[in-house]
């Protein structure tokens, strides 16, 4: 028995001496050159590419098993300037061969060098990435049914489990990327592409070096990877990676990807290290795609934020989000991505909208005369509303400062929700000018076009500082109440003010109106404009209330009953501005109350009336006394002697020629009110 047993190992041992000899005898015998036409034709036809092997092919079998190649090279299509899609200077893998029956992957080298991919886009937007490969055969016949397999099957890796995994050398070298769009005229390189991985292996981290240059630019990316386990693709794979790109950017990932081949989702913190995105574009030789105000603005970002995901939904914790000198913290939830539920919280403690804005252009009156007034209309593109309709959001958005327009406001809260095309927000809280305003909208977006409404409620607000921010001008004094709904519908501004409806009223206590005087215009209507001689102080109106409700119909802004209380003086002000056809008509009449018992005296009192007409357009408005309605008033005292009247007109008993002169007073105090300013 024993002697059997050991004749048995001999005969083994021998034939396993056969074959090591076998797999180290064949290399050097097999001609493998020959085999290069049958390869290159093989590959060409599963591509649909020519394909050559200009070096040698080089075949080992034991102890490693290794394939070694160099100048490979698949080309383009007909009609691309680069002749070759893909080239590589030379290749080599070595594997343990033995090792192979366990299922255990041990690699000795891992080696590609020179790798270089073109990507080619022509004018007529063909592209030499595409057409690879024969599209797939039908298999199975339409009445073979097709075995269905239980959700639990699913990963190819249980099928072909690798126990082990070794690789001392894993090495890509001297690769490059090239990006050429004819159309555009552009080229960009992507060069000195180097990717080693160290200690590769199942159970450890695999370290991870990658440097490349982006059109001479540096980028690189280091850190570690895994351990991925036993089991590829599933469990958790912990990551670590730094990423450095063009000297500025520094991006850190760290954390966790779960079940990457069976139920993918991720567990990442994100850390971007301050940069300037000015100077980013500085290195890559790149104007700035932003054109700011501030030439300084958009100089410095941050970011730091949490990531969990998977395919159908991402979330974003504990952000923080630098931007020059503003700080937003912020949180973010969003799912069901075909039909998009979102859901945020923004917390900003303070930013300058303005700084950020295009810078306003000075459009010269003559270049506005040179271009054509009757062109052909463009068709205009119809709004997609579709993503809107789907959206399900819900968010909050709280500023502590703010700046935009020219406006300061501080303490700002918004709530904003929306679902199936209708999209809300309320409320909507600022403090602006020692006082408040409160606001609630709505947009519809449920048919073609959209419709709108909006409701505010204005207290305590000072009227002069926010006028002069807004509007850089100096016209009205007062603290403002204000109360106003209104509703529009389209999306254009033509459509928009044929549209617009609503009420409302404003009403100002406590102030004035700059740079006219209405009680000099009832004594001397030259004085009241500035036209006699020249005061020290600029003219103005002082009141006690004024008061100015309105009705919006189909664009046309009617005001039934202004009216100003001060001291001195009563004035009425009824009349329509259309903002379609942006003409102008209204009458104001001023009068002197006969005794002064106190602003809030509102009996009707005994004065001079000089009724005063506005017509005209928003940017050429015309303003002149009511003549008829001078001439119709019955006075205290008596109707005005001819030469009193006179005295009330500008032209007559004073300088020749100033009625003129007072229209253009007139126009230029007219356009100082926001409806006398054409954007």
């Amino acid at each position: 028995m024993g002697k059997a047993i050991k004749w048995v190992c001999i005969v083994l041992g021998g034939i396993v001496v056969l074959v090591i000899l076998a797999l180290l005898i064949i290399p050097a015998f097999m001609d493998i050159q020959k085999y290069k036409p049958h390869i290159e034709a093989q590959v060409s036809e599963a591509t649909g590419r020519p394909f050559t092997l200009g070096g040698d092919l080089s075949l080992s079998l034991f102890p490693w098993a290794g394939v070694s190649l160099s100048d490979m090279r698949l080309g383009s299509p007909d009609g691309f300037a680069e002749k070759n899609f893909v080239t590589v200077k030379s290749f080599e893998v070595r594997v343990k061969l033995l090792p192979l029956i366990a299922k255990d992957i041990q690699v000795k080298r891992f080696s590609l060098a020179g790798p270089r991919i073109v990507l080619e886009r022509l004018e007529d937007g063909r592209v030499n990435w595409e057409g690879i490969g024969k599209a797939p055969e039908e298999t199975a016949p339409a009445d073979v049914p097709k075995e269905k397999k239980a959700p639990s099957e699913k990963a190819p890796f249980e099928a072909f489990p690798i126990k082990a995994l070794a690789v001392a050398e894993f090495a890509i070298t001297d690769g490059s990327v090239l990006w050429i769009d004819q159309g555009q005229e552009a080229r960009k390189e992507i060069s000195d592409v180097t990717l080693r991985l160290t200690d590769v292996s199942l159970d450890r981290p695999v370290s991870l070096l990658f440097s490349a240059l982006l059109d001479g630019r540096p980028l690189s990316m280091e850190g570690t990877v895994g351990p991925v386990g036993k089991t590829p693709g599933k469990g958790s794979i912990p990551v670590d990676l730094s990423l450095k790109a063009l000297k500025q950017m520094d991006l850190n990932l760290k954390g966790k990807i779960v079940d990457p081949a069976v139920s993918p989702h991720f567990d990442l913190a994100i850390q971007l290290a301050s940069f300037s995105p000015r100077k980013l574009m500085e290195n890559l030789g790149q104007a700035f795609p932003v054109e700011t105000t501030d030439p300084e603005a958009l100089n410095l970002v941050a970011l730091k934020t949490a990531v969990r995901g998977s395919p159908q939904q991402v979330s974003l914790t504990d952000g923080v989000l630098n931007l020059d000198q503003s700080t937003l913290k912020f949180s973010l939830k969003a799912k069901d991505f075909m039909k998009p539920d979102v859901a945020f919280d923004l917390d900003l403690d303070e930013i300058d909208v303005d700084r950020y804005l295009p810078p306003k252009k000075e459009t010269v009156p003559a270049e506005k005369e040179k271009t054509p007034k009757e062109e052909a209309p463009a068709t205009k593109k119809k709004t997609d509303y579709g993503p809107l309709r789907k959206l399900v959001l819900d968010g909050a958005i709280r500023v502590g400062k703010l700046k935009a327009q020219g406006l300061r406001m501080a303490d700002l809260t918004l709530k904003v929700t929306g679902q199936d095309g209708q999209i809300k927000l309320d409320p909507l809280t600022v403090n602006l000018y020692k006082g408040a305003l409160s606001a609630k909208g709505a947009v519809d977006v449920r048919a073609d076009a959209p419709k709108s409404k909006m409701e505010l409620d204005a207290k305590g607000i000072q009227a002069g500082p926010l006028l002069k921010d807004l509007l850089q001008k100096e016209f009205l004094e007062g603290t403002a109440q204000s109360r106003v709904a209104i509703s529009m519908t389209g999306d254009d501004a033509d459509r928009i003010k044929k549209s617009l409806n609503g009420t409302g009223e404003f009403n100002f206590t406590d102030g004035a109106i700059v740079g006219i005087d209405l009680a000099g215009m009832v004594r001397n209507a030259k004085a009241a404009f500035g036209l006699a001689e020249k005061e020290t102080e600029r003219p103005r109106t002082d009141f006690a209330e004024l008061n100015a409700p309105f009705t919006i119909t189909n664009g046309v802004v009617n005001t039934p009953g202004t009216a100003l209380l001060s001291p001195l003086l009563r004035v009425g002000a009824k009349g329509e501005a259309n903002l379609v056809t942006e003409a102008l008509d209204f009458r104001v009449e001023p009068k002197f109350v006969g005794t002064i018992k106190g602003q809030g005296d509102t009996m009707e009192r005994a004065g001079v009336m000089v009724p005063v007409l506005v017509t005209g357009t928003f940017d050429a408005p015309k303003f002149r006394p009511d003549m008829e309605g001078i001439l119709k008033q019955s006075l205290e005292g008596g109707v005005p002697k001819p030469d009193e009247l006179k005295k009330l007109l500008p032209g007559q008993g004073g300088d020749k020629g100033d009625t003129k002169a007072l229209e253009e007073k007139a126009k230029g105090l007219l356009k100082t009110l926001p409806f006398g300013k054409k954007e």
